[in-house]
């Protein structure tokens, strides 16, 4: 079983608009062999930016599909301690908590945002 960290767009994409997504990368979302990974920051990173109309909001009922189709990936201390490290390259803090996620977990991030192969992170462009 192969792991990936979905950033906060593909995750919406998924949830959504999965004709966005690249078909490849569509395919990987689709193999019940892989393990779709969603951090607890994307969630609080959509919650805070549709609440000041940035950001499409997930619907209410959406936690049974989360539940049943992804693993949530917790923000420990460790991750936030280890985003002091992280040279400043990106200044987005959900995406460089999903960075460290990725670094500390060893995970791949499925991905459009291109900056972020500047870290030491294997990406997949979505």
């Amino acid at each position: 079983m192969t792991q990936y960290l979905l950033d906060t767009h593909v995750l919406l994409w998924a949830l959504a608009e999965p004709k966005r997504i690249k078909p490849k990368v569509r395919a990987l979302l689709e193999d019940t062999d892989n393990q779709l990974v969603v951090s607890v920051a994307s969630l609080w990173e959509i919650a805070i930016k549709s609440s000041i109309g940035k950001m499409q909001d997930l619907p209410e009922d959406v936690t049974p599909l989360l539940k049943e189709h992804y693993t949530l990936l917790n923000i420990s201390y460790k991750d936030i301690l280890y985003i002091r490290h992280l040279p400043m390259i990106h200044r987005d803090p959900f995406d460089r908590m999903l960075v460290a996620q990725a670094q500390q977990n060893k995970l791949p991030i499925i991905t459009r945002d291109k900056q972020i192969s500047a870290y030491n992170v294997k990406i997949i462009i979505a």
